[in-house]
């Protein structure tokens, strides 16, 4: 029997009712309901026998990923997703803040590297069979003893984070309750076939790919990421994404901004729409409402969603019955919201346990403060407005919400991103990456723009942009967020000019 957590009695209900029905499939395996249950009873055994304090995860995705997951569960083991994207001091700063004594991985030279670099010792190796799969399992030595928060059962790493990011402490009952209540928002059923297209070490994913899918009695297609189109932390082949959609009969996926729009942009350019998708959640930043708007023209069922680590991911979510653009939907069936007196969004409900190393945060009650600024409307649809910190005051004594700006201007096709400076000065400038038009296009978006904003808060000018914003020269977080504080050092010596030039025309 699978007891005592909600997500593996559900599995192990679909496993009495439905033994032969399909509940993962891999690149050449597949288990059924009765076999998935059966490999993490095994797995669990393992892990609880073991000396293992708490288990990393270092590994593409598959079903491997989804049993070891889920064993752990089993075992009462806090389990540490690893994205690929961290770098070799991350992993080790991971390794060391959740107290991770154990590695699972299918890349045993690169973190067998990364360890040895670090002189963190290895103290015994095993190949271990996870359903037909060969992994390595490292257990390590001087990996000091971590206390967690009571109830510790996933410890995630944001992926917007730099340097040395935060362990968010979740337990179970927070997992459960904001996948039952996706379950419901996205009308997942026995006949849905999930795939994964974000890696699993996103706890967006690792909710909605593989416990949603399963506490419906759904199934989940888990590929290596490269099969599904994506290479290393940008790479992305959007015909083969759309290819294997298509393939695997998806019915409903996740993607992060970016990914849909290379999707909108090749159907546009000629590619079917895959016939089978129902649900196309989007989250991890925020989606340009044309953006959306070119999704719904092609007759894609997007939907926008919002969440962070610290409340167990998912908080709000457009749905079929109830969408409205512009807004991130309304907020899930276990959420209560609330507001402070700057509009700082409120969180009450599946909010995490604490953070790895700060005993203050362990034990939180109440409502999380998110630290993004938003409103409910008339209709009880949330809308994000930006975020506290990185709103900046002007000279003039004037708040402005930087996302507010950009939005305004991205909207226009012209523009592709920008980012909006103004901290201390008596206006704004923009760094702009234009869509492949002429400068005056540009000019002109930012002149349409400018019409719909208060004084205040209107761009008066601008610089191109250097390259495009990407995770890869650091001026955007792998979910699509701008490294603020990277773009403005990278065009400060571009930015200062603009403003003595105001002066001097003044004096």
């Amino acid at each position: 029997m699978l007891s005592g957590n909600a997500i593996l009695d559900a599995i192990q209900a679909h496993a009495r009712r439905q033994p032969d029905r399909l509940a993962l499939f891999g690149r050449a395996h597949a288990l059924s309901y009765a076999e998935l249950a059966h490999a993490i009873r095994q797995t669990g055994e393992y892990l609880r026998v073991s000396n293992a304090r708490t288990v990393a995860l270092a590994l593409d995705n598959s079903p491997a990923w989804a049993i070891l997951d889920l064993a752990a569960l089993y075992a009462v083991k806090p389990a540490v997703p690893l994205p690929f994207f961290f770098s070799a001091e991350q992993v080790v700063h991971a390794l060391h803040d959740a107290g991770a004594d154990c590695i699972f991985t299918d890349q045993p030279e690169h973190y067998e590297s990364i360890l040895s670099a670090a002189g963190i010792t290895i103290r015994a190796r095993h190949t271990v069979d996870i359903h037909g799969q060969k992994l390595t399992e490292f257990c390590l030595s001087h990996i000091p003893e971590r206390q967690l928060p009571p109830g510790t059962i996933k410890i995630t790493y944001t992926s917007g984070t730099t340097g040395q990011p935060k362990g968010v402490c979740l337990g179970a009952d927070a997992l459960h309750r904001v996948s039952a209540s996706l379950l419901a928002a996205s009308g997942a059923q026995a006949t849905d076939r999930h795939l994964s297209v974000l890696p699993l070490s996103t706890l967006l994913e690792n909710i909605g790919g593989i416990y949603v899918p399963l506490l419906a009695g759904a199934s989940s297609t888990l590929l290596p990421l490269a099969e599904v189109g994506l290479s290393g932390a940008t790479g992305l082949d959007v015909f083969r994404m759309l290819a294997v959609l298509s393939e695997c009969k998806a019915t409903t996926t996740i993607l992060t901004p970016e990914l849909l729009h290379g999707l909108v942009a090749a159907i546009e350019a000629g590619c079917p729409v895959p016939a089978q998708l129902r649900f196309v959640a989007v989250g991890g930043a925020s989606v340009a409402v044309r953006l959306l708007h070119r999704a719904q023209i092609l007759g894609l069922p997007v939907f926008e969603g919002y969440g962070l680590s610290e409340c167990a991911s998912v908080v709000a979510l457009n749905t079929a019955d109830a969408k409205r653009t512009g807004s991130v939907g309304k907020p899930l069936p276990h959420v209560n919201l609330g507001f402070a007196a700057d509009g700082e969004i409120l969180v009450d409900g599946a909010t995490l346990l604490g953070y790895t190393g700060d005993d203050s945060a362990c034990g939180l009650a109440g409502y999380w403060p998110t630290g993004d600024i938003g409103r409910l409307d008339a209709q009880g649809f949330l809308h994000i407005t930006g975020r506290k910190k990185n709103i900046f005051i002007t000279s003039f004594g004037r708040n402005v919400s930087p996302e507010w700006v950009e939005r305004e201007l991205t909207l226009h096709p012209a523009i592709a991103q920008a980012a909006v400076f103004g901290e201390a000065r008596p206006w704004n400038v923009a760094v702009i990456v234009a869509r492949g038009g002429s400068l005056e296009a540009v000019e002109q978006a930012i002149a349409e723009a400018n019409c719909l904003l208060p004084d205040y808060a209107q761009v008066r000018q601008w610089i191109p942009a250097q390259a495009p914003f990407a995770p890869h020269n650091g001026q955007l977080t792998p979910n699509g967020r701008l490294r603020r504080d990277a773009i403005l050092k990278i065009h400060r010596t571009m930015i200062e000019p603009l403003y003595e030039e105001s002066i001097d025309a003044v004096l």
